[in-house]
């Protein structure tokens, strides 16, 4: 496994965002991200590193930190699915459509996303061959 050089934040009591968090891992084949849930110690020290303050109804986005760079939304998604293989970095191309535009398609998931596919009331513990790839 190569060293992580990515660090995906995620929901932690988000069912679609947990379902994002294991189909990233089964398919980085290479083990090139980490993870932080957005209610963890190590996700609220990644935000206030870099000085995001999250809204009032609680995380709204994936985020992805790469190179001292932060990427949310539809951006986010995106550069996260350029590591991928199998073909998913061809999904990079919707880069290509105004940010607008795909961040209202994000916004539109993300504000049902507890009413489609719930949430737990926890976050998702790893399993203890992947500990090593969450932060605490």
């Amino acid at each position: 496994m190569s060293a992580p050089s990515a660090t995906i934040l995620f929901d932690g009591v988000c069912n679609l965002c947990n379902g994002f968090v294991q189909f990233v891992i089964q398919r980085d084949t290479t083990g090139h991200f980490r993870f932080a849930s957005l209610q963890s110690a190590a996700g609220q020290a990644l935000l206030a590193e870099h000085n995001i303050v999250l809204g009032a109804a609680g995380p709204e986005t994936v985020m992805l930190v790469h190179e001292k760079r932060v990427f949310t939304h539809s951006t986010a998604v995106l550069h996260i699915a350029r590591q991928l293989g199998s073909g998913w970095q061809l999904l990079y191309a919707f880069i290509l459509l105004p940010r607008f535009l795909r961040d209202a398609a994000y916004r539109f998931v993300a504000r049902n996303r507890y009413r489609w596919f719930g949430q737990s009331e926890a976050c998702m513990l790893p399993t203890p061959e992947l500990r090593q790839r969450f932060l605490a």
